[in-house]
């Protein structure tokens, strides 16, 4: 039964499992239509409850109710608590107020997005497109997992995906780098440094090998001041189905402990999230934590500019309140991107991680 639902489930959402990687179509997010400032501890909050209604109002009319009902369970309870969180200093008589929702009457209070103030409905409908987009991206992946596995599920409680972390703690990432000396991953660099923000950046051994023949590891070393660094595998391939799996880990990790030292960390994020469900003993036996993530900027896509990732990457920060966020140092747009997220949240309360210390 559940192979049927499924492969309805993937007929619906257009795509199978060979293209599970990345969604058909991108949630895309226009923040110019919330009329009001986040710039804020209240006007983030306020804003974080109307994203988290919206979305579970998608949630709960994406599927038939039986389809992946326990995973659907759980983000019940996790919008329910982020929403209570958002609602902890606002007054009762305040819209969308109340600190104590429960995951059961959580659908009923969604149904409020429907009748918005005035100010509001453009917000709405564009609000109602993203969500139905981004909810169908997630569930996609939760109704094949593990086959291929992803960030949606962990197969055990050494896996973090950032919904560990305290509320308004964000911590930034960066995959698939090095790019070649003068390219994104420099301009990127240059940009954390003067702006004093940090990330962990998940290198592919290939390219910080290739990266080492144009320069000396200590110059190397020495852009990434401030910064750390982990490993992504060797190649960008999927471990669910690379016989040299283990050797793409453990080659690179040596590679980046030799180049980085102290910059380097023991963690492992598997491209694509895709990682072999019994391969928990090994990671543990190498002394590495599996690092997900629960923001997905989709900053790879060639259908979205910068100003998308942005409104994008914002209204899931509002919608989940904390987390890792996944960039992609080897495209420009988060050095695009970044600026505009910290000059929005300036004032809100949010903490940006310092990478090294997290």
């Amino acid at each position: 039964m559940r192979g049927l639902l499924a492969a309805a489930l993937i007929a619906i959402l257009g795509a199978s499992p060979a293209l599970a990687v990345g969604p058909t179509e991108m949630a895309r997010a226009d923040r110019s239509l919330w009329p009001e400032p986040i710039g804020s501890e209240a006007g983030f909050d306020l804003a974080s409850r109307a994203e988290i209604l919206s979305f579970a109002l998608a949630l709960e009319g994406s599927a038939p109710p039986d389809v992946e009902r326990a995973w659907r369970d759980a983000m019940a309870e996790t919008l329910a608590e982020n929403f209570r969180r958002a609602s902890a200093a606002c007054r009762p008589a305040e819209w969308l107020c109340d600190p104590r929702l429960t995951a059961d009457a959580l659908a009923r209070k969604a149904a409020l997005v429907d009748d918005v103030p005035s100010g509001l409905t453009a917000w709405r409908e564009n609000a109602r497109a993203f969500h139905r987009v981004y909810a169908a991206e997630l569930l996609r992946l939760a109704v094949l997992f593990p086959h291929p596995t992803s960030e949606v599920k962990t197969l055990s409680d050494r896996e973090k995906t950032g919904l560990e972390l305290p509320d308004r703690r964000f911590l930034l990432t960066f995959d698939d780098g090095p790019s070649r000396p003068g390219g994104s991953t420099d301009s990127l660099l240059e940009l954390l440094r003067r702006s004093g923000h940090s990330g962990v950046f998940y290198m592919l051994g290939e390219r910080v090998e290739a990266r080492l023949g144009r320069e000396s590891a200590g110059a190397l070393r020495a852009r990434f001041e401030g910064q750390c660094v982990a490993s992504h595998g060797w190649t960008h391939r999927s471990h669910q189905g690379l016989r040299t799996w283990q050797a793409s880990v453990t080659d690179t990790d040596r590679l980046l402990r030799e180049t980085f030292g102290p910059r380097h960390r023991s963690l492992f994020r598997p491209p694509y999230g895709q990682r072999k469900p019994d391969s928990g003993p090994f990671f543990a036996e190498q002394g590495l934590q599996v690092a997900l993530w629960n923001i997905d900027s989709q900053d790879w896509s060639a259908s979205l500019d910068a100003d998308e990732v942005e409104g994008r990457v914002l209204s899931l920060m509002l919608l989940w309140r904390r987390g890792v966020i996944l960039f992609h140092d080897v495209h420009d747009k988060a050095r695009l991107a970044l600026p505009k997220l910290w000059e929005a949240t300036r004032g809100s309360g949010i903490v940006w991680l310092d990478a090294c210390v997290s």
